[in-house]
Formats: C-alpha cells, sequence, structure tokens
C-alpha cells in the first residue's frame, strides 16, 4: 500500500487547504496513519479528501451535515462490501443450494410485497 505525506496530500487535492486538511483531521473526518514525524495517508484517505472537497465546495454542505453524509457513505460502502461477499459465497454454493436460496428469496419478496 502506497502512503503519501501530508504536503503530497495537498498536492494531489488541490482543492483543500493546509488548514482545512488539519481540522478535517481534527473532527476525524479524514483518518490518516501517524507515520513518523507526520501524517501518511492512502490512496482511500486521498479518495475521502476529494470527497470531502466535493461536499464542501461543489455541494456547499456545511460542516455540521458533513458527518452525517460521510457517515452514511461509510455505511454504504460497507454495505456492499458485505453484499459482495455473499455474492460470492453464495455463487461458490452447490447448485441446488442456489435453487433452494432463490426460491426463498422469492417467497419472502411475495410475503413483503404482497
Amino acid at each position: 500500500m502506497t502512503v503519501i505525506g501530508f504536503d503530497a496530500a495537498l498536492a494531489t487535492c488541490r482543492r483543500v487547504s493546509s488548514d482545512e486538511l488539519t481540522l478535517w483531521i481534527e473532527r476525524r473526518w479524514v483518518r490518516p496513519q501517524h507515520a513518523g514525524t507526520g501524517w501518511g495517508f492512502s490512496a482511500a484517505d486521498v479518495a475521502r479528501i476529494e470527497l470531502i472537497c466535493d461536499l464542501r465546495h461543489d455541494l456547499a454542505i456545511d460542516d455540521e451535515t458533513v458527518p452525517v453524509v460521510l457517515s452514511l457513505l461509510d455505511t454504504v460502502h460497507g454495505l456492499r462490501h458485505r453484499l459482495a461477499l455473499l455474492a460470492e459465497a453464495v455463487a461458490r454454493l452447490p447448485p441446488e443450494s442456489r435453487a433452494a436460496l432463490a426460491g426463498e428469496l422469492r417467497r419472502l419478496e411475495r410475503e413483503r410485497d404482497g
């Protein structure tokens, strides 16, 4: 995993100032690794900085709302990951088990929709 320093993160994410990024770290909106004498930012951290720039600068989301949006997006990301694992687990089941599961899902959908 490639990790970059604070200045490199600022150079990559040109829409954020040093003061803003420091504040976002203090607020735990971005959680870089503490790397010796400074911060170490992963690719995911840099993507999160870009996302926060989009929220703050492009969409004008206020400071009170940003943590709510980030929490919801983190939840969606986690759910997508879990769903992908579930899909992989189902794909590894024997055909008759997959067929039984598909039938049970259809039955549940009818119950809930009906």
